[in-house]
């Protein structure tokens, strides 16, 4: 297959994907969050944990992308800090139909998502995360709809290729997934079980199978496929090592940039403290009520606070 007809496949099953049904509740939440965007909302998607389990428990996962951060903050000092360094996130409580949801929303620019989709850009969260299964929860019109559909597809491409260079020399299209998310998280300020990229593949079905070698032939990636379904990319020792070399740098500025973000997030997480709050009574039990100052001032609270929570069993 040439590279037209492959990223023209691969757009194609990108766009099914993304139309995957959702409870009409994360439509209703998604259509909440485009009206807080006073018209700068231009897609909302979901995506993470929830959307594999199609539960509403927990918090629910939704990237709202806009075109203008001004529109959407209608304050200087947050979109700056989304401009600088995407995404803000906020926390939101909504209420639908009697029932009260939990969501996390990650903000930034249409064009930021664009860019964050490139195998050569040196933070590898956002083309990582959008590898995987995503839904199209809002979109503006057809033409921001097929603006997400070019942009994951990027991702697949951009994931896809890393997949080949960092994968083993041979092996089914599961191994190479396999690699590449052992080695994302890995760059990434968290700690996931060892089982999560076995959870990831075991959700996706054949999804994965299918992507591989159509992103490798829409990125003209040459490749041989055994009677097995064994795939074999074709990578000189060179291009391995310059694989290697790049990796090893997005690998060390990795969780730097992770770090930034939750200092960051102190500053402009909107909802942050009912996040963490929620957090902490569902972990172990304990509910705390702040007081109007320790809402307004979290960090000059947060000595008083900590160990108030100590003090009950929340933090040991």
């Amino acid at each position: 297959m040439n590279s037209n007809s492959a990223q023209q496949a691969l757009q194609a099953v990108i766009a099914d994907e993304l139309s995957l049904p959702l409870p009409p509740a994360i439509h209703q939440v998604a259509a909440m969050l485009a009206e807080r965007g006073h018209g700068s909302a231009t897609a909302v998607l979901f995506y993470g944990s929830n959307l594999r389990s199609g539960e509403l428990d927990g918090v629910l996962d939704y990237y709202v992308l806009v075109d203008s951060l001004r529109g959407w903050y209608r304050r200087r000092l947050p979109a700056a800090a989304n401009r600088l360094l995407p995404p803000n996130i906020l926390y939101l409580e909504p209420v639908v139909d009697g029932r009260k949801l939990r969501a996390k929303v990650a903000v930034l620019r249409a064009d930021q998502f664009r860019r964050g989709m490139r195998r050569g850009g040196l933070d590898t969260t956002m083309w990582a995360r959008y590898s995987q299964p995503a839904a199209l929860a809002w979109s503006r019109d057809a033409a921001a709809r097929d603006d997400v559909v070019r942009s994951i597809s990027v991702a697949v491409i951009s994931a896809a290729g890393w997949a080949a260079r960092l994968g083993p020399e041979s092996g089914p299209a599961g191994d190479y997934w396999q690699a590449l998310y052992k080695r994302t998280y890995s760059a990434e300020l968290r700690v996931e079980k060892a089982s999560r990229t076995d959870n990831l593949m075991a959700f996706g079905g054949d999804r994965y199978t299918t992507l591989l070698p159509l992103a490798w032939d829409a990125a003209g990636l040459a490749y041989t496929t055994a009677v097995d379904g064994t795939l074999r990319p074709q990578l000189s020792p060179v291009a391995r090592q310059s694989a290697a070399a790049g990796w090893a740098l997005r690998h060390s500025l990795g969780k730097p940039l992770n770090f930034l973000r939750l200092v960051k997030s102190a500053y402009t997480f909107d909802g942050g403290v009912d996040y963490l709050l929620w957090k902490i009574e569902r972990h172990s039990g304990v509910k705390m009520e702040l007081t109007p100052w320790q809402r307004r001032h979290p960090i000059l609270a947060s000595p008083r606070v900590l160990w108030e929570l100590r003090r009950r069993g929340a933090i040991r």
